[in-house]
C-alpha cells in the first residue's frame, strides 16, 4: 500500500515538473488607460523617475523606501534605485530607451537571477492618449519559477491598473492648453462679484 502511494506520488512530481515546461518562460503583463490629455502632457511623467514617484502603485506601500537616482533626470541613462519594505523589496530600473510622445522602455534588476524589461506606449486617441504600460519577465527555466509566472500576470496586473489609473489623475489635473486654471463652480450658491 505505501509502495502504491510512493509511486502515485512520484508520477504526479513528475507530471507537474514536466507540466511547468510547458508554460512559457517569458511572462508578458499589459494594461491601458486613456488619458484626456496629448502625448505630450503624458510623457514627462513617464519619462523621469522623479515624476513616476508622483503615480507610481508602490509608493504608498513604503513612503520610508530610500530612493536613489542617478545619471539624467530623464530619458536614456535616468536610473533609480530602490530599498524598503517586504512589499516593495529592492532592485533598480534604468531608462534604456525614449522616443519623445511615443516611447519609454525600461530595464528592470530586482536583485536576483530575474530580470524584466518594461514599456510605456503612447499612441493618440483624437485629443487624448492611449498609454499602454507592459512588462516581459524572464521567470528562468525553473518549475517553481515557471508557475509563478502564472501569478505574476494577476499580481503586476492589478498594480499595473491601479498606477494608470493614478496617472491618469495626476496628468489629468493640470489644465489642458487653452483652458483656464480652474472652471468657474456651478453651485447656485457660488458667490459673485
Amino acid at each position: 500500500m505505501l509502495k502504491r502511494i510512493l509511486g502515485s506520488l512520484l508520477v504526479v512530481l513528475v507530471l507537474a515538473v514536466a507540466g511547468a515546461y510547458l508554460l512559457p518562460r517569458v511572462v508578458h503583463v499589459q494594461r491601458s488607460v486613456v488619458v484626456a490629455r496629448p502625448a505630450s502632457a503624458v510623457f514627462p511623467y513617464l519619462n523621469s523617475f522623479h515624476r513616476f514617484q508622483e503615480w507610481s502603485p508602490w509608493a504608498a506601500l513604503d513612503p520610508n523606501a530610500k530612493m536613489t537616482y542617478s545619471g539624467p533626470d530623464e530619458g536614456v541613462g535616468a536610473e533609480l534605485a530602490w530599498a524598503g519594505n517586504e512589499q516593495i523589496g529592492h532592485g533598480s530600473e534604468r531608462i534604456i530607451e525614449s522616443d519623445p510622445d511615443r516611447l519609454v522602455a525600461v530595464e528592470l534588476d530586482f536583485g536576483g537571477p530575474a530580470r524584466a524589461k518594461s514599456a510605456l506606449t503612447l499612441a493618440p486617441d483624437g485629443a487624448a492618449t492611449h498609454v499602454t504600460w507592459s512588462v516581459d519577465m524572464d521567470v528562468g527555466n525553473s518549475p517553481i519559477g515557471r508557475y509563478m509566472g502564472l501569478y505574476l500576470n494577476g499580481a503586476i496586473g492589478a498594480d499595473y491598473e491601479r498606477g494608470l489609473a493614478a496617472l491618469r489623475t495626476v496628468v489629468e489635473k493640470v489644465p489642458a492648453a487653452g483652458q483656464p486654471a480652474s472652471a468657474p463652480s456651478t453651485s447656485p450658491n457660488a458667490p459673485t462679484s
